[in-house]
């Protein structure tokens, strides 16, 4: 408290606002200590504390804020990981070696923070393990006890060492093997833990003039250890009085660095026994292990000398217990403290915490460059330090606690009148002669933030394969920047949000710090083929300027779909499409047209069709642009009825992929020989001539209602024409349309297709065949409408029926639907025909029951 009202005052007599916030920031920072407990022997890299949390702040902040530890000690036994915010052991901590027998060993350290500035206290208690065992100094000692000697009679033992402490430590003594003694601890609080042999009964010499015993040293840890050492006893004649001391404790001072051989004291021991019952030997009963004194005891004249140099800094006191022991085995003990006296040998030490290597030339008074710490290990006035600056500098120091010290500006800088300062501190103590520290710090003077980030080019342009694997990269944005240090750290955002209707935080993202551009999703050609984002860079300054690019990313096809075949299209009952060719067609007769797209673009979309297989390989032949199917030659009567087409359509790329459709093509000239045919293949001979008589007059009366009907229906036909607006121009002529073309499947199609005549059509290479030598022109517009029925409802066939099986042939139905919808005009005909394919069916359906069911697999909707 008085510290702080000192600081206040002192604000106010200064008058300096930004000192007091400062130095009160500080002050109330360091009333907090964090403290944590660890065992000792802990492995290197083992967690100690939750720095971060300890000190309420996230893990981020401990880089943004460069928070970092500062020991007070030569050895970094801890060390920060700023990735985490855990403190770690950096060196592996031997409790005997820094504290001895010390009951609290606590190992302090400072936590410093700038942006703001804070000073944390903190320390780490070692907690001792039974990490020792306690071990006498002999393995083996001889005591004399005269046989005179009363029961209750004491000799001393030496004392067991353990360097643990606590329950760690020596706790109790064990005799076995002995009937005549018995272990007495002794009470005197100067000799903790120290042992007595306490005789139980009167000794015979005669009887046993040795006893051998075995003393156990434990102590209380866990697990427990324990220490042995075997005493032999030699019984002595008559020996009564035992030596004694002039002095319980001798005390004696003695500066560090004394020379070797240095006498510290000599102690005296006196025995009121006579002879040789009288000599006294002395010997040093217990030492301290760690640290050891460097003496030694003259075993005759109880002098105690110096066999090395004593360090201040490794150890204050040390506290050893001697014995006097006369020849007949009685012994007096004592205890000799030696203090060292601290010499002025240690120069301060300066330990910078907190160091700000530039500083912007308008940064106000007061302003903080560095924080550090002045540290002397030497006692008094030997450790008293002062800090100081050169005078003509425009810096000054403030302390603030523990000997910490803040470097700040005493006036406004001028970047143009000085762009550097080398500072100078001196850190001098007041010993005697006085010993001091130089430590020098190069502060640059920064320029204000007045450039914004520069890409190298206005836009640019990325190609990016489609299916490209997620989160993988994609393309490199790089923006440099004039400005120094944070002014010139440019970090990368994406500005706009959407993309043809597209979220682009889904498609894409960018490293902040490098500029790398990322797919978040894997894209497709065939959903986009191109959008745009907007990277903005914005540098660290404050306030902080940016600059825009336009990126657009184009999505280049990779061939991931395979061909889809249009037409034929499989029936949804499973079978082939059937096609017909009559068995008169010349070689390069169409037969019909694989038609097929691709989703991807480019030579991935281009498709050839390949002839996998078929009945007879030498009858057709596939277009491999086109995917006509045509004949090769002329058909023989040996050649079969039904001919099974695979045909294998691929693109062009890579790999390629590839799709197969299967097409039945039936040969025959018309309705009439394709069920002779059907029947002679599918009827066995045994199935008997009714049913071949049967056939033939049916097919005979289906032809002759068939004949009647289209007579009728060209004559209506022909009314309505006259009568219509179409007809007034005279531009159409049947005259010239032969009859036969009206007898079977194929004059059916030829019908159909020759209604739809106009003067101005030419020929069309279509898909669908012709019979004989009729020419069927058709408009433009109803060649496309055909075809698409043709593609669309190609597959409406289903079992049963085989007058249906004709009708789906020629697709009466679905021509129907369109024609009615884009050529009223045609509606006359295409329902008259509707009307002759239904009798027809009627006709036929009566008998069908009787056809081998293989043939009867395809009826009409």
């Amino acid at each position: 408290m008085k510290m702080a009202y000192y600081s206040y005052k002192r604000c106010n007599f200064k008058g300096g606002l930004e000192l007091c916030i400062i130095i009160s920031i500080v002050w109330e920072t360091a009333c907090g200590q964090i403290r944590y407990s660890i065992p000792e022997e802990m492995d290197k890299y083992s967690f100690v504390g939750n720095i971060a949390k300890d000190l309420g702040l996230d893990v981020k902040d401990l880089s943004e804020r460069s928070v970092r530890i500062v020991s007070r000690g030569r050895t970094q036994y801890f060390v920060l990981s700023l990735e985490d915010g855990y403190l770690h052991i950096n060196e592996q901590i031997d409790r005997e070696n820094i504290c001895g027998q010390i009951d609290q060993c606590l190992l302090h350290f400072d936590i410093v923070a700038q942006n703001p500035v804070a000073l944390y206290r903190a320390e780490v208690e070692i907690q001792d393990i039974n990490d020792h065992a306690p071990s006498f100094p002999k393995d083996e000692i001889v005591l004399d006890i005269s046989e005179i000697s009363a029961p209750g009679t004491r000799m001393s033992l030496p004392k067991a060492n353990d360097p643990d402490v606590g329950l760690n430590s020596l706790q109790k003594y064990q005799l076995i093997h002995s009937e005549y003694f018995n272990i007495d601890m002794s009470n005197e609080a100067s000799l903790k833990k120290h042992a007595e042999l306490l005789l139980k009964k009167t000794l015979d010499r005669e009887e046993v003039p040795i006893h051998d015993l075995v003393l156990i040293a434990t102590d209380g840890g866990d697990p427990v250890r324990s220490g042995t050492m075997h005493i032999r006893i030699v019984v002595l004649d008559v020996n009564d009085n035992p030596p004694v001391f002039t002095q319980s404790v001798y005390k004696v001072s003695v500066t560090e660095g004394a020379d070797e051989g240095t006498l510290l004291t000599t102690v005296k021991a006196t025995d009121a026994d006579e002879g040789s019952s009288a000599e006294v030997t002395y010997s040093f009963s217990s030492i301290p292990v760690n640290p050891s004194p460097k003496i030694r005891v003259d075993p005759k004249k109880g002098s105690i000398h110096l066999t090395g140099k004593l360090d201040f800094e490794e150890a204050q006191l040390y506290e050893v217990e001697i014995q006097a022991k006369d020849s007949g085995g009685l012994v007096a003990r004592s205890k000799v403290v030696i203090e060292v006296i601290d010499l002025n040998d240690n120069p301060p030490q300066i330990t910078i915490t907190t160091l700000s290597s530039s500083v912007s030339e308008d940064s106000a008074p007061g302003t903080v460059i560095a924080i550090f710490n002045i540290h002397d290990i030497d006692s008094g006035e030997n450790g008293q330090v002062i800090c100081s600056v050169p005078e003509h500098l425009p810096f000054h120091l403030e302390e603030s606690f523990d000997n910490y010290y803040s470097l700040v500006t005493g006036r406004l800088l001028d970047r143009e009148e000085v762009s550097e300062y080398n500072i100078t501190i001196t850190a001098i103590d007041k010993g005697n002669p006085p010993l001091s520290t130089t430590q020098s710090i190069l502060l640059l003077i920064s320029d204000v933030n007045d450039n914004p980030p520069v890409f190298a080019q206005t836009s640019y342009s990325v190609y990016v394969m489609e299916n490209n694997p997620t989160a993988a990269s994609i393309f490199s944005v790089k923006a440099t920047d004039l400005d120094w240090d944070q002014n010139s750290r440019v970090t990368y955002s994406i500005t706009n949000n959407i993309a043809d209707e597209v979220p682009l935080f889904s498609c894409v993202a960018i490293n902040r710090e490098n500029g790398v551009i990322y797919a978040l999703r894997s894209f497709d050609y065939e959903q986009f083929r191109e959008f745009q984002i907007q990277v903005e860079a914005q540098d660290g300054g404050s306030p902080s300027l940016s600059s825009n690019v336009t990126i657009t990313i184009f999505i280049l096809d990779r061939n991931d779909n395979t061909p889809e075949i249009l037409y034929p299209s499989l029936p949804s009952d499973g079978s082939t499409g059937v096609e017909l060719a009559p068995r008169s067609s010349n070689p390069g007769y169409l037969v019909t047209k694989v038609v097929a797209v691709d989703a991807d673009s480019g030579q991935n979309a281009w498709l050839s069709y390949q002839l996998l297989r078929a009945t007879d390989s030498g009858l057709f032949t596939v277009g491999f642009y086109n995917g006509e199917v045509t004949t090769s030659r002329h058909f023989l009567d040996k050649d079969a009825h039904k001919q099974t087409v695979v045909i294998l359509v691929k693109d062009n790329g890579q790999p390629v992929l590839s799709a197969t459709v299967t097409i039945t093509i039936v040969v025959a000239n018309s309705v009439a020989e394709l069920f002779s045919d059907l029947s002679n293949l599918s009827s066995p001979e045994s199935t008997g001539s009714n049913l071949t008589l049967y056939l033939v007059v049916a097919i005979a009366c289906v032809s002759c209602v068939f004949l009647i009907f289209l007579i009728v229906l060209l004559a209506l036909r022909l009314h309505r024409w006259k009568k219509s607006q179409l007809f007034d121009s005279s531009s159409s002529n049947f005259n010239g349309l032969p009859t036969s073309q009206f007898i079977g499947i194929d004059g059916v199609r030829a019908f159909l297709q020759d209604v739809s005549l106009t003067t101005d059509s030419v020929k069309k290479p279509s898909m669908y065949p012709t019979v004989g030598n009729a020419n069927s022109l058709t408009n433009n517009s109803i060649d496309k409408d055909l075809d698409l029925i043709f593609l669309q409802d190609g597959n409406l066939c289903k079992e049963n029926a085989l007058s249906k099986e004709a009708l789906c042939k020629v697709q009466i139905i679905p021509m129907m639907k369109v024609m009615k919808t884009k050529h009223p005009q045609y509606c006359a005909s295409l329902h008259a025909a509707r009307i002759l394919i239904y009798t027809w069916e009627r006709l036929i359906g009566s008998e069908g029951e009787g056809l081998p069911l293989n043939y009867l697999n395809h009826s009409c909707h």
